[in-house]
């Protein structure tokens, strides 16, 4: 295990730690551990550093554990993957996986994040991402159809997500097309597919999912819509992020497989449950217009539907708002 990692997992308690005990428990200098705690505090791992106690956590704090998570999984899901790694801090989960992706990674690689110095949603928006305190994670899934075949991915992607939130007794998650999880307006989740490979012959997947679980206030003022994280929406104080990984990969591994069997079918009824956006007056923002209307839900492929002054639309992507109605 690398120092780093060690020397977090001691701290993880929240205690103070002095740095003659850190060094003694990794067996390196005090210098060497201070060099370490001022590396990762400048990376943005919010350690705290007091004169005569030493070094710790504001708080103790979950750290994301492959192990665990493993451990997490149904059989069945486990003998799905070749690989699950967690990092202190990476670019971007799904920049990774890409990367491993051209490099010939196989099907079920997956990477999780303390955090992400350059985590995106859709149309390269920057996604906030805090140490330690949410969800980032990326599945790698090869598919031999070709990236044409894979329309409404995200929506049986996003289907996936409230499975696994209802088995934390979670139910009042909504959908908001193409592929935000969101709570009274508010978005607790979001899901960003990127394709690497033939529009119609074998490609790689790579599906990232993003959960609010504890965001910090002070990294929430740089998200700029409503939003909202699990803590707060349970009224815990702290929420099991191993556990929380294990239940998505097992929801989203088994919700992949139906995926490459049946496409979307399976998830309609479901979809359209959860539909936050159906019946409801809408922007519909595309390149170069924006379309208004009312939607009507989502066609057999995952398309959204919408009425418009020149009659029903069907659009394959694009962003939408909620308007208010005039």
């Amino acid at each position: 295990m690398p120092l780093r990692r060690k020397l977090l997992n001691i701290l993880s308690d929240g205690a103070y730690h002095s740095g003659e005990a850190l060094g003694s428990a990794l067996a390196v200098s005090r210098m060497a551990v201070w060099k370490h705690v001022r590396a990762l505090r400048e990376c943005g791992v919010p350690l705290e550093v007091m004169k005569g106690k030493g070094y710790r956590f504001p708080g103790p704090i979950e750290l994301l554990d492959s192990q665990t998570i493993l451990a997490g999984l149904r059989p069945e899901i486990r003998a799905q993957l070749s690989t699950v790694d967690t990092f202190i801090e990476i670019d971007s989960t799904n920049s990774h996986l890409r990367q491993r992706a051209l490099e010939g990674a196989p099907s079920g690689v997956v990477c999780l994040a303390e955090m992400q110095h350059a985590g995106r949603g859709r149309r390269n928006r920057h996604w906030v991402s805090p140490f330690g305190t949410n969800l980032y994670l990326s599945i790698l899934w090869r598919s031999a159809t070709g990236a044409t075949e894979l329309g409404g991915l995200s929506l049986a992607a996003g289907v996936a997500i409230i499975r696994s939130l209802e088995s934390f007794g979670i139910d009042s998650a909504g959908l908001k097309w193409p592929n935000d999880v969101l709570v009274d307006g508010a978005k607790l989740a979001g899901i960003l597919i990127d394709v690497v490979g033939e529009s119609s012959g074998p490609c790689a997947v790579i599906i990232g999912i993003g959960i609010n679980v504890s965001m910090p206030a002070g990294a929430g003022v740089h998200i700029d819509q409503p939003w909202i994280d699990l803590c707060r929406l349970t009224g815990r104080q702290r929420f099991p992020r191993n556990q929380l990984a294990a239940r998505i990969l097992d929801c989203t591994l088994s919700a992949m497989e139906d995926f490459a069997c049946s496409a979307l079918q399976p998830f309609l009824d479901e979809w359209r449950r959860h539909d936050v956006v159906n019946g409801r007056l809408v922007d519909l923002h595309l390149p170069n217009e924006v379309i208004q209307g009312k939607a009507c839900g989502v066609d057999s492929s995952g398309a959204l539907l919408i009425d418009t002054v020149a009659g029903q639309r069907r659009f394959a992507s694009g962003e939408v708002s909620l308007r208010a109605a005039s």
